[in-house]
C-alpha cells in the first residue's frame, strides 16, 4: 500500500518504521512542524511536508496518528472524498473521520509505543471500518504488521482502551511511587526489577486471579498491620494500599 502518515509523535514514529519494514511505501509524513516531519520522513524514505494543502493524492491509506484531543480538529481539514482514512486511537468514535472521506475507519495498536524504541515489542492491533470491506481491507493491512489482529468496534475499542490504562498507567503509577518510597528510605528500587519482570511474565502460564500471593491474598493480617505502621508517614499511599488489599479480600472472597 501507499500510505499518508499525519502525525510525528510517538504512535506516528512507531507506525511509520513498521509499515516501511513491512514493505508498504510511506509516501510522506504530515507534521505541524515541518522539522519533525522532515526527520522522520528521513527515516522511511518519505517527503515531509506541514500544509494539509500539500497531501498526496496518490495514497491508498490516510493514517491520523496524533493525539486523541487532536483528531477532530485535524480530520475536519480533509476532503479526502474516497480514499481511505483511519485514526489510531481506542478512545475515539470511528465517525469523527465520516466528513473526511466516504471511506474511513481505525487502527489501533494496542501497546505502549514510544519514539526511542529499540526492541519493538509485540504490537496487536484493533481494527474497525465503516463498511464490512473496509473493515476486511484494514484488517488484511493490520496483518501485514502484526499476527495478532482483531476487528473492534467502538464500544469493544473503548473497552479495551480502559482495560489497558488499568493494566499499563495504573501499574506504571504504582511503580513510580513505590519508586519514590525507596528513594526516600535509600532502598534499592532496581532489587524490585526482576520481581516486577516475573510477576509480568507469569501471565502467559494462566489467569492472573489464579497468580495472585501476598499478605492480602493469603489472609496475613499481621503483616498488613505491620506495613501500615510503615505508611503512617504517607496518607496517600496508606490508603492506597489499604484499598487495594480490601480489593483483593473481595476477588478472593466471591471465588
Amino acid at each position: 500500500m501507499n500510505v499518508v502518515l499525519l502525525g510525528s509523535g510517538n504512535t506516528a514514529t512507531v507506525l511509520a518504521k513498521m509499515i516501511h519494514a513491512a514493505g508498504h511505501a510511506v509516501l510522506q509524513v504530515w507534521s505541524r512542524d515541518q522539522l519533525h516531519a522532515e526527520e522522520l520522513a528521513a527515516q522511511v524514505n518519505a517527503i515531509g511536508i506541514n500544509s494539509i494543502n500539500d497531501l498526496s493524492k496518490d495514497a491508498d491509506l490516510y493514517i491520523i496518528a496524533v493525539s486523541d484531543t487532536a483528531i477532530p480538529e485535524l480530520a475536519a481539514k480533509l476532503q479526502l472524498e474516497r480514499k481511505l482514512v483511519v485514526h489510531t486511537a481506542g478512545s475515539v468514535s470511528r465517525e469523527v473521520l465520516k466528513n473526511s472521506s466516504a471511506n474511513y475507519g481505525v487502527i489501533y495498536p494496542l501497546q505502549s509505543l514510544r519514539k526511542g524504541m529499540t526492541i519493538l515489542p509485540p504490537v496487536p492491533f484493533l481494527v474497525d471500518g465503516n463498511t464490512d470491506d473496509i473493515a476486511a481491507l484494514l484488517h488484511d493491512f493490520a496483518l501485514s504488521l502484526s499476527d495478532k489482529v482483531q476487528l473492534a468496534n467502538d464500544e469493544t475499542r473503548l473497552q479495551m482502551h480502559l482495560a489497558a490504562v488499568m493494566v499499563s498507567n495504573f501499574t506504571n503509577h504504582l511503580y513510580a511511587l513505590t519508586e519514590d518510597f525507596c528513594n526516600e528510605r535509600k532502598l534499592d528500587f532496581q532489587l524490585l526489577h526482576p520481581l516486577i519482570i516475573e510477576v509480568a511474565c507469569r501471565l502467559d502460564q494462566g489467569n492472573a486471579a489464579d497468580m495472585q500471593t501476598g499478605p492480602a491474598r493469603r489472609g496475613d493480617e499481621e503483616t498488613i498491620k505491620k506495613h501500615l505502621v510503615l505508611l503512617e508517614i504517607d496518607e496517600h499511599l496508606r490508603d492506597l494500599y489499604q484499598e487495594l488489599s480490601e480489593s483483593i479480600r473481595k476477588l478472593y472472597r466471591k471465588k
